[in-house]
């Protein structure tokens, strides 16, 4: 009976012994609870957290690529399109909050012109005089002519690629082209008319930058030069309440022109 209770005591002691230490070390889920595990443990964690902000993080939310990773996992792209939101909304915002200060502004000055109009009226020496009305009248209609001389360009300038595409209220699209460092394409895009925001820009090679930026224009045209290998181009956003059907012309040095 001493002999039962006594092995039957030893049982709970051993058990426990084996759980808690190996090697006469103590473990943590694995870890060995040693400052040299511990350290270890923490410097892998810190590892993999660095790893996934400069190869994902970075690329997908800021269009910051310093491997050339978030480029091949199609990140840079998405990171570089979320910037365009964010700072269209950002001018958008500002633009909101002069209009109501430009509005007054605008009333105080119709204002101002209305009252000088009725003293004219009033006045003796009021009346209009005709020659300054007729010379005001022809530069009017001198300064709406249509410019006759760029009739025949687009047949003469040998434009290589021509592309159309129709905008929905608050759609955006990306056209770009593969260019080496110091190529230089000739560039003309108008959107017939109406408006639309753009941010001519490039990435590729690591890198990236923004070559300009423009809102409510309604065309361009000029000459873009590469400043590094890699997709350099336009992105458009129609932020208008109507759909906008813009046309691009493209010429120079590039192998393709990638679009949507």
């Amino acid at each position: 009976m001493s002999e039962s209770n006594e092995s039957t005591q030893a049982a709970p002691s051993s058990t426990v012994h084996h759980g808690r230490r190996k090697g006469g070390e103590a473990h943590i889920d694995g870890v060995s609870a040693t400052p040299g595990g511990l350290i270890r443990a923490t410097v892998g964690a810190a590892a993999a957290a660095g790893a996934i902000l400069v190869f994902a993080w970075l690329p997908a939310e800021y269009g910051l690529d310093p491997t050339g990773v978030g480029s091949w996992l199609g990140l840079t792209e998405m990171g570089e399109i979320k910037q365009q939101l964010y700072d269209e909304a950002a001018e958008e915002e500002a633009a909101a909050a002069t209009d109501s200060d430009v509005a007054s502004r605008l009333d105080g000055i119709e204002t101002q012109v209305a009252a000088i109009a009725r003293a004219l009226d009033a006045s003796p020496g009021g009346e209009t005089d005709p020659a300054k009305t007729e010379s005001a009248e022809g530069n009017a209609q001198g300064s709406a002519e249509p410019d006759s001389a760029n009739a025949g360009d687009e047949a003469s300038s040998g434009w290589r690629d021509k592309t159309s595409h129709t905008l929905a209220p608050d759609e955006g699209v990306e056209i770009k082209l593969a260019m080496e460092e110091g190529d230089a394409a000739e560039f003309e895009w108008t959107s017939n008319g109406a408006e639309l925001n753009h941010d001519m820009h490039g990435s590729g090679s690591g890198q990236s930058t923004t070559y300009e930026r423009g809102r409510g224009v309604p065309g361009q045209q000029g000459e873009l030069v590469a400043e590094f290998t890699g997709k350099h181009g336009w992105f458009w956003r129609n932020r208008t309440d109507d759909a906008v059907t813009f046309t691009l012309r493209t010429k120079g040095e590039y192998s393709e022109i990638v679009k949507p």
